[in-house]
């Protein structure tokens, strides 16, 4: 191997082994008693905005794909160019909906196995 090479490898090993020591070397940390409730109320609220903003944002779609179906005026180029559009919002609407009551079931699976 040519010296610079040697070189170039010996600077990235020191430098991921610089960057790896605050991991190395920090504490260890543990969770904290009795706060399982709060995380949980928490991570359902989350849940319950991004789903209400998805199911927004289908709803808009939907708009948008009917006044472009009403306006097109047998233009089968637009008409196709709608149903796509009310077809993927539909689609979206529907993974948002599974996607929340999923992650609904888990979250009441995992406090039924971890919480108080």
């Amino acid at each position: 191997m040519p010296p610079m090479r040697n070189r170039n490898i010996t600077l990235t090993i020191g430098l991921i082994a610089i960057a790896a020591l605050p991991v190395l070397l920090a504490p260890t940390a543990f969770a904290a008693d009795g706060n399982i409730g709060q995380v949980e109320t928490f991570i359902r609220s989350i849940i319950k905005i991004i789903a209400g903003l998805a199911g927004l944002v289908a709803t808009g779609f939907f708009v948008v794909g009917g006044f472009t179906y009403i306006t097109s005026s047998g233009n089968p180029e637009h008409l196709d160019r709608a149903r796509r559009t009310i077809l993927w919002s539909a689609i979206g609407l529907g993974v948002t909906i599974a996607a929340f009551v999923i992650s609904n079931i888990v979250a009441d699976l995992a406090y039924s196995a971890f919480g108080k």
